[in-house]
């Protein structure tokens, strides 16, 4: 199976990767992020574009499904990105999607320059998006998302100056509220397709 990873990427100055994979998949009826998924599972494709992004590291902030690392450690082996795996185990996951990003952001270094955020459950980000992104930050933007006809889609690029921020963050909610507060700080990145708003709630999305 193609993993979709690229070799030999130069990393950004500091850039890190989280991949947010620690909900119950409770509409999808539990094992959602292990569900088959163009012959492998859909965790997959969200890690296959995080690898591919110019980042040190891709942690996996797992919680309500057990089967997630083991999936996260199988897809980095297969790809040669062992290496560049960390998993996080996110302890308070039933609080929300605050508590899986404070999970992830708590445990970035501290010389990070920035974290992409992907979402488990959105397998077909393209991976021409993660260079604007990153260019952007490193230009000096607080940070960069990406957009389809007009919708701010992710993965989100969040600069170092946030992230002390994302660690306010309460409850099932993500970081909207921040990204809408940046006004025109905020860059925005067009996307050639529709992946970068397309994820999976339910089983009939798979198709």
């Amino acid at each position: 199976m193609a993993t979709g990873v690229a070799t030999g990427i130069a990393t950004g100055p500091g850039l890190e990767a989280v991949v947010l994979a620690a909900g119950s998949g409770a509409r999808f009826g539990g094992g959602k992020l292990t569900a088959p998924w163009r012959g492998g599972v859909l965790l997959d494709g969200a890690l296959a574009a995080a690898f591919a992004g110019p980042v040190r590291t891709v942690s996996v902030v797992w919680g309500a499904d057990a089967a997630v690392p083991q999936a996260a450690k199988a897809f980095a082996a297969r790809a040669g990105q062992t290496a560049r795996l960390r998993l996080i185990e996110a302890e308070r996951h039933a609080d929300g999607l605050s508590a899986s990003l404070k999970a992830a952001v708590g445990a970035v270094p501290p010389d990070a320059a920035g974290v992409f955020v992907f979402l488990g459950d959105m397998p077909r980000i393209p991976a021409g998006v993660l260079a604007p992104l990153a260019a952007a930050v490193g230009e000096g933007a607080p940070a960069a998302a990406t957009t389809f006809n007009g919708e701010r889609g992710h993965p989100v690029l969040f600069g170092r100056e946030l992230l002390p921020r994302l660690l306010e963050l309460e409850g099932d909610r993500g970081a909207g509220g921040l990204l809408a507060g940046l006004g025109e700080r905020l860059v925005l990145i067009a996307s050639p397709d529709d992946g970068v708003l397309y994820d999976v709630d339910r089983p009939g999305d798979l198709t």
